[in-house]
């Protein structure tokens, strides 16, 4: 019954999201055009677009890889050590599940707190099954459920501007930042 009333909440926030927003088109790039009702490590259920506004470093992944994954919140952290305070306050981190039937808020805030992610700055949040390959697609990211529960996926960090356009990408992961992405995350993140 909690799962019922979470949904209608998502609902009612993404429709109320989209009439307060009415007065300000979105360009027609931006990944912001896919309404994705997003349940994060706290259980808080609020559309993607609310991120708008602010720059935001995305990419998906999923709690139980043993193997990219936690590659892929080295490199969030990585590039996040490289940037001033001023810069981090102004850039949010989201990592979308590609795995939401396991990745529930208390496996997100697992991840959370093993990786002492900030969460003043980092969101990890799980779309509804029917969302996950069409955010993978907005976002170019591969994947493929494997027989054993993990998955095959493509790796890459995603730098979008304040309406959700595309700025860069990169698939560099791990603890040493390709640095022409990062240049771009700092001139997005401003001085």
């Amino acid at each position: 019954m909690a799962s019922a009333f979470a949904l209608l909440a998502a609902l009612a926030s993404a429709d109320a999201f989209a009439a307060s927003s009415s007065n300000t088109t979105l360009p027609a790039d931006s990944v912001y055009q896919l309404t994705l009702p997003l349940t994060d490590q706290a259980g808080r259920v609020s559309d993607w677009r609310t991120r708008r506004g602010k720059p935001q470093l995305v990419s998906m992944f999923y709690t139980s890889c043993q193997y990219v994954c936690p590659l892929i919140v080295d490199s969030g952290k990585a590039i996040e050590s490289q940037l001033t305070p001023s810069q981090r306050n102004r850039l949010g981190i989201l990592l979308v599940s590609m795995d939401p039937a396991r990745d529930t808020p208390t496996a997100l805030a697992s991840v959370v707190a093993k990786r002492k992610l900030d969460t003043s700055h980092w969101t990890l949040a799980s779309p509804p099954a029917g969302s996950v390959r069409e955010v993978a697609g907005l976002l170019g990211i591969r994947f493929r459920p494997l027989a054993d529960g993990e998955f095959n996926h493509t790796s890459a960090l995603i730098l979008l501007d304040p309406e959700g356009r595309v700025l860069a990408r990169t698939e560099q992961i791990g603890t040493r930042p390709d640095p022409e992405f990062l240049s771009a995350v700092r001139k997005a993140a401003g001085p």
